[in-house]
């Protein structure tokens, strides 16, 4: 017995499992713990698959044109576009965290201790890179990665493939979304930062007193050790702040979804 597809049925098929096939594999791709260059990418795309294969067959009907038409194509491109709008906007939660270790390891004197990051391939801060892997590690242990796929698979609810333009109100709101990177990032450092501030003074205060003493020798392992003991008392803290900013990059990723539906 011979299995044969009419060109049409083709079509259908790719419109019906593809475009979800791709908003998905570009929302893993841009996503901070999915997207973890650590994973292989064959796991990706066979996760991919997956949730295109689980998801596709309960979604509206597709727009009726082939794929590989100019219209087609628009659909295929804004799939794209949604899907790494929404991973950028869950991103933007260990972007904030990155910066948070990055302005602590600046106060602490460690700016110049680098460490390789696989992830965007270049020299990472040391402090940097620990916020970083606590933040992800905070949201595997909240179960974040399962609220983002969920966030996900709503969205093709929200916003299902279609043939009109999107709209443009979702970026200018991911733009402002990731102008508070350097806001958060300052917030979740202000414990490391001021008890640096108190200890930079004291140490002015002590040198002013007594002039013989050598700043140098005494200023960097007292703000190093300063440094560190404040870390070891923040860190409680960030667990709910990193929680609090993932549930408010997920209502930011269905915000940017009603945004970018199409202006009747």
């Amino acid at each position: 017995m011979v299995i044969t597809f009419t060109v049409a049925q083709l079509q259908g098929l790719l419109a019906t499992y593809g475009w979800p096939f791709v908003r998905i594999i570009a929302f893993i791709a841009t996503e901070p713990v999915l997207g973890n260059r650590a994973i292989p990418r064959q796991v990706k795309i066979a996760l991919a698959l997956l949730i295109t294969v689980v998801v596709a067959p309960v979604l509206p009907p597709p727009p009726d044109v082939p794929p590989a038409s100019a219209a087609g194509l628009l659909v295929l491109a804004q799939q794209v576009l949604i899907g790494a709008a929404m991973g950028f906007a869950s991103r933007i939660v260990i972007a904030a965290a990155e910066m948070a270790g990055q302005l602590a390891g600046l106060q602490m004197g460690l700016g110049f201790a680098l460490f390789f990051d696989p992830e965007s391939a270049g020299q990472s801060p040391l402090v940097a890179e620990f916020y970083g892997l606590i933040a992800i590690l905070t949201l595997l242990a909240t179960n974040g990665h399962y609220i983002l796929l969920t966030a996900l698979v709503e969205s093709f609810r929200v916003l299902p493939p279609a043939l009109e333009p999107m709209s443009a109100r979702g970026f200018f709101t991911l733009v402002s979304w990731g102008s508070q990177i350097f806001e958060i990032g300052m917030m979740m450092s202000l414990p490391v930062i001021g008890a640096l501030l108190v200890a930079n003074i004291g140490i002015g205060i002590l040198v002013r007193a007594a002039p013989q003493l050598n700043i140098f020798a005494i200023g960097f392992p007292i703000t190093l050790a300063v440094g560190f003991l404040m870390l070891y008392l923040s860190l409680p803290l960030l667990v709910p702040m990193v929680d609090a900013l993932a549930q408010s990059g997920v209502a930011l990723m269905m915000r940017l979804l009603e945004q970018f539906r199409p202006v009747p």
